[in-house]
């Protein structure tokens, strides 16, 4: 983004100033809350009376002192737009914090509740440069953390590169897979059956996805055991951390699911050996050295915002043509991953892979955050809450009385009349540099 130190674009600025919109213009900027690439829209909107007809309000895009309406592009990417990229990294805490101690519509009583915080990994496609407990790799070298070389093959030439593309391909499959068992092994070890189970208890997950530095995808996930009607309900008295661990690890072992047969080789893919369980408890950082609320919160909205770009050193966006990597200074595992899932990508049979479409992603197609229903609120509700409070500030800054919110049993409503199309991306220079020397107007929501 452009910073107030670089030399400003005098002549737009001399523009807009002699329009009159300056002020607005900043305004409109402000609300964007630091957003570096906004969608830019044209169109109307207009409030109307439904009983009398009375037009209540219009805005034209070309009234807007943009000459658009400039809305959040909301990349969940940190490479891409840090402010929107931010605010994802924090709506995401608070949903994780949310099914941990309650609150954001979820009930406290979820603090005592069984729950673990489980990260479950790929399997070995070949030996890779890392950093192990007696702190020297198998190449004999002890890397440092920093090391570029950590996470790429010891042997790029027998290192099975479409083995380890695929398995991102069905990381998803495998996860989704998982949860249908899990519910079976967690029923199994209360001695009820499936159909029983959901009448005593229910599984509650949220999830992220990672890269590791192999490029592969692994998960981490808050998994919970509550009553059956989730959050709301207390779980049965033979709920507990041991069981529910011992539940997940079953089911990870036995969940796989069936892959293509390339060059005479029927793939199956499953998690890795590796998988870490540890109870989550309700103490806050105290000095303790026990995993607690806010740090599974912090460390799964951290990853929410990173993709493989941040661990591997590859792309932030899709490919046109396989040319565009001679260009870009990726290192050479990353590129090898991305030619394999291009390549890969030409085959009828994994057409519904749509590997040509995700190589930037290593194959990966899947959401990087989900979670069950009834595990917390949505994203989708904390940014309508954000949005009106946005609204509400708003309407008191301009001196206008806070509006009341909309009875949805009163007959006197509004009718809500909106034509937006897409009129580009992003700002102009005068625009970019007005955007970087003005203070983005606060979320609203804690961080």
């Amino acid at each position: 983004m452009t910073t107030t130190t670089t030399r400003p674009p005098v002549g737009e600025l001399a523009f807009l100033a002699s329009l009159g919109i300056m002020p607005g213009l900043m305004r409109q900027l402000r609300g964007l809350g630091g957003c570096t690439t906004p969608i830019r829209l044209d169109g109307q909107h207009t409030e109307v009376h439904p009983a009398t007809g009375e037009v209540l309000h219009e805005l034209t895009s070309s009234d807007l002192p943009a000459g658009n309406l400039l809305v959040r592009c909301n990349n969940r990417r940190a490479t891409r737009c840090p402010a929107c990229a931010e605010t994802y990294r924090r709506d995401t805490y608070q949903l994780i914090t949310a099914g941990l101690r309650g609150g954001k519509g979820t009930p406290e009583r979820v603090a005592t509740h069984p729950r673990v915080f489980a990260t479950f990994t790929a399997p070995g496609f070949g030996p890779v440069h890392n950093r192990p407990s007696n702190g020297r790799c198998r190449c004999g070298t002890q890397h440092p953390d920093t090391a570029p070389e950590l996470g790429t093959p010891l042997d790029p030439a027998s290192y099975d590169y479409e083995a380890a593309v695929l398995w991102n391909a069905h990381a998803s499959k495998i996860w989704a897979r998982f949860s249908i068992y899990l519910r079976r092994e967690v029923a199994k070890r209360a001695g009820l059956s499936q159909r029983a189970f959901k009448e005593h208890a229910r599984v509650s997950f949220a999830k992220v996805a990672e890269y590791q530095r192999r490029g592969a995808i692994h998960f981490h996930a808050v998994i919970r055991l509550d009553g059956p009607e989730g959050g709301d309900t207390p779980p049965p008295a033979w709920a507990t951390p041991d069981l529910l661990a011992d539940a997940i690890r079953a089911a990870s072992a036995a969940a796989d699911v069936p892959g293509p047969a390339l060059h005479g080789r029927t793939h199956t893919f499953a998690f890795g050996r590796q998988l870490d369980i540890r109870p989550i408890h309700s103490a806050d950082f105290d000095g303790s050295t026990e995993l607690t609320e806010r740090a599974v919160a912090a460390y799964i909205a951290k990853y929410a915002t990173k993709g493989a770009e941040t661990a591997t050193g590859t792309l932030d966006r899709p490919l046109k043509f396989l040319a565009e990597l001679a260009q870009m200074p990726l290192t050479e595992h990353a590129r090898q991953m991305i030619r394999t899932a291009w390549t890969l990508g030409a085959r009828k049979d994994l057409a519904d892979l749509r590997l040509r479409a995700w190589a930037h992603m290593l194959g990966f197609r899947g959401h990087f955050s989900t979670k069950t229903r009834r595990y917390s609120t949505t994203l989708g509700a904390l940014r309508t809450a954000r949005a009106e409070w946005r609204r509400l500030q708003a309407a008191i800054a301009h001196g206008d009385r806070a509006p009341v919110p909309a009875d949805p049993d009163s007959h006197d409503t509004t009718l809500v009349l909106a034509y937006w199309t897409f009129a580009g991306t992003g700002l102009t220079r005068g625009e970019e540099w007005l955007a970087a020397s003005v203070a983005p107007d606060p979320e609203g929501v804690e961080a």
